[in-house]
């Protein structure tokens, strides 16, 4: 239980620096509307786990890469996510559903809820050495005529074989908008 609390007292703290800057700058042009960003995107960049299982080498944190993409369903709040985070071991693939909160013009934040499915059980991946639950923080921005920066933290619950300890992976990266 202490290292479930921890793990969501971590994600809940980076999560905040990462939705710090944007809150603060959306107070600047607080005459705009909040329109957040309806895009749906593919992207790629880097993935690193930032937590290990204490059990041995095949749980130790871990960096590698991301592929990710966002289809947004709708004029809902809620988005369809896929993500697959890779080390030079294996690799974790974890559908989500998120929920979206604009808080800036083409900013959005967001909550996710998912699955991690490791390909190799007990080969580290930045989420972990076996199948969770995921939770994850983030937020994504237009920065450029179709182009988007997306960064998130991801917590795997009892992410470690032999161990009841929580993942956590840091992820970011530059998707291409597709709709």
């Amino acid at each position: 239980m202490k290292r479930l609390l921890k793990s969501f007292v971590t994600i809940s703290t980076l999560s905040c620096l990462i939705v710090a800057p944007f809150i603060l700058s959306s107070g600047q042009a607080s005459a705009e509307t909040k329109k957040g960003t309806d895009a749906s995107y593919i992207g790629a960049g880097v993935a690193a786990g930032v937590t290990s299982g204490g059990q041995g080498v095949n749980d130790n944190a871990t960096f590698g890469g991301n592929v990710t993409g966002r289809a947004k369903l709708g004029n809902t709040p809620f988005s369809a996510r896929g993500n697959v985070l890779w080390s030079d071991k294996t690799s974790a693939i974890i559908p989500e559903l998120s929920v979206d909160v604009p808080i800036a013009n083409k900013t959005n934040a967001y909550l996710t809820g998912g699955y991690s499915f490791v390909e190799k059980d007990g080969s580290p991946t930045p989420i972990g050495n076996k199948d969770s639950v995921v939770l994850g923080a983030g937020v994504e921005s237009e920065v450029a005529n179709n182009f988007l920066v997306y960064t998130n933290a991801k917590v795997g619950l009892g992410a470690y074989q032999n161990s009841d300890a929580s993942a956590v992976s840091i992820n970011g990266g530059i998707g291409y908008r597709f709709k």
